[in-house]
């Protein structure tokens, strides 16, 4: 068999390489969850640094200011546990859960969405990036009330290390809630209003003592999230916690949790192919 040189072929034939199909081109490798999720949580960071950091004194003001006022009406007790615990995980309901419909809300409406489905990260990188970031805005604000809550009513201040587990898991099934309600909200001011709504029954649920309430509202009080992490806070109020109920209020958090941040990336997913 001769071998016949390309350049002396007639015009018209092709070489076996050239008449072959092309190969389609590699593709790059797939954007892992844990850098993905990184990388959206410094720039969620960077982003509502200035504007949230103005809104996060506001929460905590009206969070002293709650604890101030219903002072002149409990004295002590479990009602000033109930109080000034729900009056610190209030700060974390106003930016993980308001805070958050709002700006998911917004983000849908103004077409946001599309530049987040055209980056190579995991629909629950974005979920997850945002909620964090958000979150962590709370955790100033939620010791700061912590503290003078337990000066106002004379609580003991060694077990405020349990915040380190209640902001993160209060934190993250309500930012998860909160996300789910601006992406499925139709209109940016529906998710406004949903946000203002769970942020009040926060504020009535929580911060209320539960002995004053109604068996129905407390029944209510039930199925929010944040009030298994006032319920944890509160017990580490009294003499002798009960720590096997404290980790009990902790788990269901940490459940609710992880339900609502997969809502949330499902309405993300949702959203984000209409």
């Amino acid at each position: 068999m001769s071998v016949v040189p390309a350049g002396a072929l007639p015009a018209g034939v092709l070489t076996a390489e050239e008449a072959a199909p092309p190969r389609p081109a590699a593709l790059g490798p797939r954007a892992r969850l844990l850098p993905s999720l990184a990388a959206v949580y410094r720039a969620q960071l960077s982003r509502a640094r200035v504007a949230r950091i103005p809104l996060l004194f506001v929460a905590t003001f009206q969070s002293v200011g709650i604890m101030i006022l219903m002072r002149g009406v409990v004295d002590g007790g479990g009602e000033a546990r109930a109080v000034v615990a729900g009056s610190s995980v209030l700060v974390v309901a106003f930016v993980a859960l308001n805070l958050l419909a709002q700006y998911f809300g917004q983000l849908r409406a103004s077409g946001g969405l599309d530049h987040y489905a055209t980056l190579p990260v995991p629909p629950a990188a974005v979920v997850l990036g945002a909620a964090g970031a958000y979150a962590s805005f709370t955790v100033p604000g939620t010791v700061v009330t912590a503290v003078v809550g337990c000066a106002l009513f004379g609580l003991p201040l060694a077990h405020l290390w349990i915040l380190a587990a209640v902001i993160p898991l209060a934190g993250a099934a309500l930012a998860g809630l909160g996300a789910a309600l601006g992406l499925l909200a139709p209109r940016p001011e529906l998710a406004t209003l949903l946000g203002q709504l769970g942020m009040s029954a926060a504020l009535l649920l929580g911060v209320l003592p539960p002995e004053r309430m109604p068996e129905a509202v407390r029944l209510v009080r039930d199925l929010l999230p944040s009030t298994y992490g006032v319920e944890a806070f509160a017990r580490t109020f009294a003499p002798h916690p009960a720590w096997a109920h404290v980790l009990g209020d902790l788990a269901v958090c940490g459940v609710v949790g992880v339900i609502s941040l997969a809502v949330a990336t499902w309405a993300y997913r949702r959203a984000a192919v209409r």
